[in-house]
């Protein structure tokens, strides 16, 4: 495929995904996964390294994923493409209703939309938890985490960035603990 249609698609290819994905970046896993996995750009495993590494640096985790996947497939130039597809949709989007919505907020209709709006978004974030889990390895170590990040965030409100830093280390530590005694 030419460079200008490798850009073209990736653009478009972001563009639908952000026009046609409403709540943010973690409602739009299940749709990046199938239009880049299912087109054979990036594999499952270099799927589940783009979502941990969107989801730990700064910025949304829209762009950020449309920027490594861009970058993977094009370079510099791949990932302006894709970043620039999945942010002008809610661009456009939120320069139109920001001229209407004021006056139409009122109405029952539009109160009845934006719960079903929510209760979709809901959806798509469970959707994308279980598609994470699937990918995830199974042990007790792993559970433990899981648990512990989700007590600490859900009734602690510890702050979520030091939750991920410390699951970070704990899992490297984890982690090269297992690969010592693997190889003794």
């Amino acid at each position: 495929m030419g460079l200008k249609k490798q850009y073209g698609q990736l653009f478009l290819t972001f563009f639908k995904i952000g026009a046609f994905t409403f709540g943010g970046g973690y409602a739009m896993i299940p749709l990046i996964r199938r239009e880049v996995v299912e087109r054979k750009w990036i594999d499952e495993k270099d799927m589940m390294d783009i979502i941990a590494v969107s989801e730990s640096t700064p910025g949304a985790f829209a762009v950020n994923s449309a920027t490594f996947v861009g970058y993977q497939l094009g370079g510099v130039f791949g990932a302006m493409m894709a970043t620039l597809g999945v942010t002008l949709p809610s661009f456009l989007i939120i320069l139109a209703i920001s001229f209407v919505l004021k006056q139409f907020e009122e109405f029952r209709a539009v109160q009845y939309a934006f719960t079903g709006i929510r209760a979709g978004v809901f959806v798509l974030i469970l959707s994308a938890c279980y598609s994470m889990y699937k990918q995830c390895k199974k042990n007790w170590f792993s559970y433990s985490i899981m648990v512990a990040a989700f007590i600490s965030v859900g009734f602690f409100n510890a702050s979520a960035i030091l939750i991920l830093i410390l699951c970070a280390i704990i899992g490297f530590c984890f982690s090269s603990i297992m690969a010592r005694k693997d190889s003794q």
